[in-house]
């Protein structure tokens, strides 16, 4: 999967459901993706927050994006999720992770990412090992089907794991030609606040972080299907 600042459900419960996750770092940078951006729930509002980016181009790699930490991102962010969910029931600690994280002033926006995931899959007790392919399979001249399989023989893997959007890029007859099953993860329907219920669309993972207890969590990471 390509790294994701704080993502939905979804994504947490893919690393959940697998032995090594593999973060796509040295695959193109895509403009207006979800790389840099998400929601959270501002006045019971859907509110798009972005890391500015320098010079981000979808000619480089993600691991090639550097993050305007010049423009005071992270003081601003802070601030809107502490004025925003100051009262949620797990607000100190959501807070107290996300402040340990921006504190270190990455400069890559996939080093950022990376250690965001980190932090989060040590909070949870996920204890699946996580992989980026920039340091490992020296396989960026692949693109899409062909690289994710070639990672998978070079694993040994016998089962290779998706996010279901990934059911129209991926052909099941070509990774079971090659000895490795693929599925595709879909979240069920999860609720867990008022406010998140009635939102109507998904939402970074730092709201449920927020509202949530981690057994609470853990619960909720498999509540998937597998197709």
């Amino acid at each position: 999967m390509q790294p994701y600042f704080f993502p939905y459900i979804g994504y947490y419960q893919l690393i959940n459901a697998v032995d090594k996750f593999v973060l796509l770092d040295d695959v193109n940078f895509i403009k207006k993706g979800w790389i840099n951006r998400n929601y959270i729930l501002v006045n019971g509002k859907p509110n798009l927050f972005t890391i500015p980016l320098r010079k981000a181009s979808q000619n480089k790699m993600i691991n090639e994006i550097e993050i305007d930490n010049e423009s005071g991102w992270s003081v601003k962010f802070l601030k809107t999720l502490t004025t925003s969910y100051k009262n949620a029931g797990f607000f100190k600690q959501t807070i107290k992770i996300t402040e340990e994280l921006l504190k270190a002033d990455y400069e890559l926006i996939s080093d950022l990412i990376y250690c965001s995931i980190i932090k989060i899959k040590n909070y949870l007790g996920i204890e699946t090992e996580i992989i980026r392919s920039s340091s490992v399979y020296n396989s960026k001249d692949l693109k899409g089907q062909d690289r994710i399989l070639d990672i998978c023989l070079k694993e040994k893997a016998e089962r290779y794991i998706n996010a279901i959007n990934g059911k129209s890029l991926y052909s099941k007859e070509v990774f079971l030609g090659n000895g490795v099953e693929i599925k595709f993860i879909k979240t069920n329907k999860i609720s867990y606040s008022s406010e998140q219920a009635v939102c109507g669309r998904s939402l970074s993972f730092l709201d449920m972080l927020m509202h949530c207890s981690v057994p609470e969590i853990n619960e909720m990471l498999f509540k998937y299907e597998l197709e």
